[in-house]
């Protein structure tokens, strides 16, 4: 018996649209509206009640737009449709949106000034694919005192990139690592 109770609690559920910035027909509380026509034409201040029935002779749906406006202000559209045009625009925007990614690359202060030209070419690299690249000197025991030579490091990494990179953040010290971070030149 209790769990035939359930069921039909569970089955008179009403499903709220996706989309919960928007009210919809029913769910529209407010007792007078302003109402936009399906052809953008201004049909006036109505009822709620009236205003869902001009919906309903369309097939079209009543949607509250302006909440804040006095009276509030809905539109007779295809809910379905508006839903389907908005996410397919926000997907449009997704593919669009370039993310940026920080590559980082660590260096030591024993380095080899070979082993500086091998790391600045896939520095070169990632800033010619847009990414940004954070440069690393670590510094090991009593290395960290001496930290102008990190700078003298950083300094001979950057030189070999000088004609593509733009500096986002300065050489900083910050703990045992010594870091900066280079952006792409914008053309």
């Amino acid at each position: 018996m209790i769990m035939h109770v359930s069921f039909l609690l569970s089955s008179e559920v009403k499903i709220i649209s996706k989309n919960s910035k928007f009210l919809i027909n029913e769910e529209i509380r407010e007792k007078k509206v302003r109402v936009i026509g399906n052809d953008n034409s201004q049909l006036g201040i109505i009822s709620t009640r009236e205003a869902i029935e001009m919906a309903e002779e369309q097939d079209l749906d009543l949607v509250l737009i302006s909440p804040g406006a006095d009276p509030p202000v809905c539109r007779i559209m295809n809910f379905g449709k508006f839903i389907y045009e908005q996410n397919k625009k926000e997907k449009e925007n997704k593919k669009n949106q370039k993310v940026v990614v920080i590559k980082e690359i660590r260096l030591s202060t024993t380095i080899e000034e070979h082993d500086i030209s091998i790391k600045a070419n896939n520095a070169r690299k990632f800033l010619l694919d847009g990414d940004k690249v954070k440069v690393t000197v670590r510094f090991r025991g009593r290395e960290a005192d001496y930290a102008f030579k990190g700078n003298k490091i950083l300094d001979n990494f950057v030189s070999k990139l000088d004609d593509i990179y733009v500096i986002e953040k300065r050489a900083k010290l910050e703990g045992r690592n010594m870091t900066m971070v280079l952006a792409p030149k914008r053309a």
